[in-house]
């Protein structure tokens, strides 16, 4: 089953009428649960493309259905709702409130969310739980070290159960040890039916994805499926 389908999508910008093509006829198709990564240089369009497929930004042309639902036509608003139930989102600079605790930080999609009802607590220790971070539910967020960082913000984008998790970056201001346990993690996720789209610069973080689209000045140059993944998931090596 196809989650999210694209059909020759552009995105240019103009800054005084002078146009930039950020993306160039980017046509492809997503199964449900799939791992894909998007790797290119800097400028190659790949942060534009996360941001169109995450409903972050819209495009200039072309079309994008998520799930069937043709998404360049609904107004903002519908959008938000859209973005906030089915999509979850992990960043390269973890986006955590530092002074509110590891729980109320896994709490914030829930309370924008039709999603939260009376048992937001357990739904927020079964996230935290997924990540092997439930020790540190009471900690405030600037007390805990990068790689814990990273791993609180994939318990976020878990806690509404979201169809689809984009990771841009992840990995990029951890260490190689804590970077290995977060691709790990989003392995696992992915074992478990969730649908992962990883942006990252890095070779050997995109291996760990089952597919890798190649991008160059705005254009996907390359498609191609991973052999053998990387690393092969060992629950053992999660530090609890």
């Amino acid at each position: 089953m196809d989650l999210l389908t694209l059909n020759n999508l552009t995105k240019i910008y103009e800054n005084e009428g002078v146009e930039t093509r950020a993306l160039v006829g980017a046509t492809f198709r997503v199964k449900q649960g799939e791992f894909v990564a998007i790797m290119g240089p800097s400028g190659s369009g790949k942060s534009t493309l996360m941001q169109i497929l995450g409903l972050l930004d819209r495009s200039t042309g072309g079309t994008y259905e998520l799930s069937g639902i043709n998404v360049e036509k609904l107004p903002d608003d519908e959008l938000a709702i859209l973005r906030n139930e089915r999509i979850g989102f992990v960043f390269q600079a973890f986006n955590l409130l530092p002074r509110t605790t590891v729980a109320e930080n896994v709490e914030l999609p829930l309370l924008y969310s039709d999603k939260s009802t009376g048992n937001d607590k357990e739904k927020v220790d079964r996230a935290l739980l997924s990540v092997s971070m439930e020790h540190r539910r009471d900690y405030l967020s600037n007390q805990l070290s990068g790689g814990e960082k990273q791993r609180v913000a994939i318990a976020r984008a878990l806690v509404n159960d979201p169809d689809i998790i984009f990771a841009d970056e992840p990995t990029g201001n951890l260490d190689s040890k804590s970077g290995l346990q977060v691709m790990k993690i989003l392995q696992q996720l992915n074992q478990q039916g969730k649908t992962i789209i990883l942006v990252t610069h890095e070779t050997a973080t995109a291996e760990h994805a089952q597919r890798i689209l190649r991008m160059h000045d705005g254009e996907i140059v390359a498609d191609e499926q991973v052999l053998q993944r990387r690393n092969a998931l060992d629950a053992t090596d999660l530090i609890k």
